[in-house]
């Protein structure tokens, strides 16, 4: 009797040791398997935000045709189809695919109109500077969104700002003249470049206040927003190329008629579609505090590889200048994390995540 009482002890004490180890190595697993996923979406997320960069550079630094607003016309063209394109595949594979269903309403186009209006001027001005400054200060020269974030939430929205948080404005603000006086050393500065790089950081912290009053039209969802910004987009672009006489540039240019040229093109529109799907993945599969280091992180390396293809000659100070925008840049998303977590009704992580999506993302690629 004692010896089967021992014999089923020890099975049980062996049967009970299995299961904990099966469950230490199931933990292990879903780790490493979380692990290698977030490395995924960290790097797909850095080679699509990289390679569209420096595609929209090749694109707009074209000596052959210049005509930056039929260049970013089209990709808001592109964009449009591919929400089209989107929400077809959804119906036919919706385990798949989640995207909502978009229909033109001219009601919430017209409510969606005042933000249009800021998001042209965010990617026009945007892609000047970029046109401009080139790749490697492109960074420095669009380093002021953050400040202007604070001085028109203060102007527009009556909100205040904590003084550690002003101390990282002025750290990214000191980055900012420290690295346009040493680019005006080299003799390559474009100061065309920077005047489009701070009317592109204003625009983008405009663009950030104006899309959270006209999130409520579009029921809150971001693809319908990029749906109807776009479509209204590519309607006021046309007077604007008009205008700005790019007719007769684009008629004239040689390779209208390329396939090669207009691939690239829809390339470049393609990859401004999909930087918006693989930042919201990026945030969902680590915090929104983790996209910002991220992104810093991703600006860091964009430059030293735009100085290398270049084969640049950059002075210490001029590094000392990124390293203070970025570092400024992101201790500035670590005291507005810190400051929520601190003021959340609710969870940190989940209050965090809804506020500093729309508002905070401060490294901005569109």
């Amino acid at each position: 009797m004692n010896r089967t009482q021992l014999k089923r002890s020890s099975i049980l004490r062996m049967a009970l040791s299995g299961s904990e180890t099966l469950e230490q190595g199931e933990h292990e697993e879903s780790f490493i398997l979380r692990a290698v996923k977030i490395a995924a979406v960290v790097a797909l997320y850095w080679f699509i935000s990289i390679t569209m960069v420096f595609l929209n550079n090749f694109l707009l630094d074209n000596r052959e045709l210049d005509a930056p607003l039929f260049v970013t016309f089209y990709q808001c063209v592109v964009t449009v189809g591919l929400c089209w394109l989107m929400q077809l595949f959804a119906k036919f594979f919706p385990g798949l695919i989640n995207f909502p269903s978009v229909r033109f309403d001219l009601k919430t186009s017209r409510e969606v109109l005042p933000l249009s209006v800021v998001f042209i001027g965010m990617i026009t001005f945007n892609n000047l500077c970029l046109k401009f400054l080139g790749v490697a200060f492109y960074t420095v020269g669009r380093s002021l969104s953050t400040v202007f974030n604070v001085l028109l939430s203060f102007i527009i929205l009556k909100q205040t700002t904590s003084l550690q948080a002003l101390l990282c404005c002025g750290i990214i603000l000191g980055g900012f003249w420290l690295g346009v006086d040493q680019e005006g050393l080299t003799g390559s500065l474009s100061w065309s470049g920077v005047f489009f790089g701070v009317l592109a950081s204003a625009f983008v912290s405009l663009n950030a206040i104006y899309t959270k009053k006209v999130m409520p039209a579009v029921d809150g969802s971001i693809w319908k927003l990029s749906f109807y910004n776009n479509i209204n987009a590519c309607v006021l672009f046309l007077p604007l190329i008009l205008v700005f006489g790019e007719v007769g540039r684009v008629a004239s240019f040689s390779r209208m008629t390329d396939l090669s040229f207009w691939g690239m093109m829809t390339l470049g529109g393609v990859f401004g579609f999909a930087i918006g799907y693989v930042t919201g993945l990026q945030i969902k599969f680590t915090s929104p505090l983790t996209h910002n280091v991220s992104g810093t992180a991703k600006a860091c390396a964009q430059t030293v590889i735009a100085v290398v293809y270049n084969q640049s000659s950059k002075s210490l100070l001029w590094w000392t200048s990124n390293m203070m925008v970025l570092g400024g840049s992101s201790a500035y998303t670590w005291v507005k994390s810190r400051e929520m977590q601190k003021t959340a009704p609710r969870g940190p992580q989940d209050s965090a995540k809804e506020k500093l999506l729309p508002g905070e993302k401060d490294n901005p690629e569109v």
